[in-house]
């Protein structure tokens, strides 16, 4: 594991302690902290290939949940840091980080359908810097319809004026379709899930990861391709694989997850450079989540 694991689950830990101790005398919400790690892999672009470099994504999301007459408000931060371990010379960034504002609301049009809008306003980059303009608000419209209590269907579009697609379709079900399992086929975690009791459940499925991000105004020259100063970079994964959910507390669950990662794009598209996956690498996620 990454050298600021041990930092960073501290953090987590310390989140956990704090929403139990408070619990009800606070406005009820939800928490998680991940940390996966990727093992050494390569990306080319062309004849030009970076080798063999690792990958730590570290994810810290808190969000208080206040009930007000027009549904469920959603307000809260998301911190996330992806860190590669490249060489000096390669021409991609070691660090992408983003530390964004949460702000939606959870309604409720009918007993049938729900809806979600949620902006995630903040600082997405190569590294934060003081008076840093790379500024961003994507955000989200969703809805679910329940057919039944065994049955639901979700649609949703995702905005992003700084992608190079900025309006993209989602969506999915959630099918009960025997009494322990359940096919939570819901981007961008689609899954299917075995529930070994009340507390425990099994899975197998994928992750998709897709964040645009800003680098230096130097970074291009740094590197030698000039176009790429102060560039909008799409950093997009793939991830499949299997691991369990365990609820220890009404308030803490621990998730483990082990798989492979077997798509990896770094995209400048506005400047037409672009490095894929050369080569696939296995992986680790562990998480603590919960509500109080």
């Amino acid at each position: 594991m990454p050298r600021n694991f041990s930092r960073q689950l501290l953090v987590a830990i310390f989140l956990t302690a704090a929403t139990a101790s408070f619990g009800s005398d606070f406005w009820p919400g939800e928490y998680s902290f991940e940390e996966t790690y990727v093992d050494e892999a390569s990306v080319a672009r062309g004849p030009h290939r970076v080798e063999d470099f690792n990958e730590s994504d570290t994810l810290l999301r808190l969000i208080l949940t206040p009930r007000v007459k027009l549904g469920v408000l959603r307000l809260g931060f998301e911190y996330e840091q992806f860190s590669f371990g490249l060489g000096k010379n390669a021409p991609l960034p070691n660090t992408l980080q983003s530390v964004a504002v949460v702000a939606g609301i959870d309604t409720q049009f009918s007993d049938s359908i729900l809806v979600r809008l949620e902006a995630t306003p903040g600082v997405y980059s190569e590294a934060f810097r003081p008076g840093s303009t790379d500024f961003n608000m994507p955000f989200e419209v969703g809805g679910t319809y329940i057919y039944n209590p065994d049955l639901q269907f979700v649609v949703g579009v995702s905005i992003d004026v700084e992608r190079k697609f900025p309006v993209i379709p989602g969506g999915g079900i959630r099918w009960k379709f025997q009494p322990h399992w359940v096919l939570n086929a819901v981007l961008p975690t689609p899954r299917l899930e075995f529930e070994w009791n009340k507390n425990l459940t099994l899975y197998a499925g994928a992750t998709l990861k897709e964040t645009n991000f800003r680098v230096s105004d130097n970074f291009g020259r740094d590197h030698g391709i000039p176009r790429l100063n102060h560039a909008v970079l799409t950093y997009s994964e793939v991830r499949a694989g299997g691991g369990i959910d365990w609820k220890l507390t009404s308030w803490l669950s621990v998730n483990a997850e082990a798989g492979y990662q077997p798509y990896r794009n770094f995209d400048f598209y506005r400047a037409n450079i672009r490095f894929h996956e050369d080569s696939s690498a296995p992986y680790g996620m562990i998480a603590l989540h919960g509500a109080f």
